[in-house]
This record gives C-alpha cells, structure tokens and sequence, in this order.
C-alpha cells in the first residue's frame, strides 16, 4: 500500500519516516518530499509498506500522532490523475492578457 504522510515538521528525514512506519510492518520505501528550488522538506511524503494489515494499522494508529510538535496526517494514497496538458500562453490570449490576443499600441 502507499501511503501519503502530510503535515509533517520539517525536520522530519527519509530515514525518520522510514522509522515511525518501520513499527507497524516492512516498509519498503519512505520519502520526504524536497523542494528542488530551497532544498528544503515540503512538509509531506508517502510510505510504502507491502502488507495491507500493516499498513492499514499503521494509517489508524499514526494518523494524528504528534511529531516535532505537529499532528501527522496519515491515509491511503491516491494515484496521480492525468492532467490536462500545459499551453505556453499561462491561461490568457496569447501572451496579451484577456483581450484576445489584441495588443494595444499607444
């Protein structure tokens, strides 16, 4: 099952995660999300544990617990949904904001 941790200090480590889980079952993989542009935790994560028991424990009993003084967020994690493709225009006409791709010339 994976399992998506949020709410989490940032202080919290891959290897920190990897523990809390660690007591409940296997856990085959645990990772704290890291914002490529600070290098810092972005306050989340997901949990892999192989066994469902386990893991559904672990969800009932961690979700709350208190780390670093901040109640952890602990459920089942969705699958990514398809999102629509990116247009280079940022959501307006063109480039030129809301007037249909008219530029104004003064």
């Amino acid at each position: 099952m994976n399992i998506y941790v949020s709410n989490l200090s940032y202080n919290v480590q891959d290897e920190d995660l990897r523990e809390f889980f660690a007591a409940y079952g296997e856990v085959t993989s645990a990772k704290v999300i890291i914002d490529k542009f600070t290098n810092q935790s972005r306050g989340f994560g997901f949990v892999e544990m192989p066994q469902g028991a386990e893991a559904e424990k672990a969800v009932a009993e961690l979700n709350g617990a208190t780390v670093d003084g901040r109640a952890m967020k602990v459920m089942e994690a969705r699958p990514k949904e398809d999102r629509p493709a990116r247009s280079g225009s940022f959501g307006n006409s063109g480039g030129y904001g809301n007037n249909g791709g008219y530029k104004k010339r003064f």
